[in-house]
């Protein structure tokens, strides 16, 4: 019989792992906000072409993401199953997101390597907090 995802007492170190997928979550929330409120004006002119270039639904994408991670993670802190889908959604608004970044011509242009980087781990850590979710429900930890 395989015991892998029979419940099992919750793992010390759960509580560190969800208050630290919050505050990832939290720090992409503070940067969608700086990136809506900025004023294009006040931005150099490599960083408002950036942001000009911007489709809606890219911006869009992103703002699904951050949220949807940022309730999911709280949830995951709260020991709640509906974070594991939140943090789904999120994960798959964030692939969205990297996808638009790389593929939309008008943008790839004008986007530098260290951000594609940036936008490559932010992916790589949205991927494993949804892991991690999915994990902590397989392991009976969430309610």
């Amino acid at each position: 019989m395989d015991d892998r995802f029979a419940p099992q007492p919750i793992a010390r170190w759960y509580s560190a792992a969800a208050i630290v997928s919050l505050c990832f979550m939290l720090v992409g929330c503070v940067g969608y906000l700086l990136e809506v409120t900025a004023d294009p004006a006040s931005l150099p002119l490599d960083q408002r072409t950036v942001h000009e270039a911007q489709p809606l639904w890219l911006i869009s994408a992103n703002a699904v993401a951050v949220w949807a991670g940022a309730a999911g993670a709280l949830l995951l802190v709260l020991r709640r199953k509906l974070a594991e889908t939140l943090l789904l959604v999120s994960m798959i608004a964030v692939a969205i997101w990297l996808a638009g970044l790389l593929l939309a011509p008008h943008l790839r242009d004008l986007i530098s390597t260290g951000d594609i980087v940036v936008a490559v781990v932010v992916t790589v850590i949205t991927w494993t907090i949804y892991w991690f979710a999915r994990h902590s429900r397989q392991r009976g930890w969430l309610k």
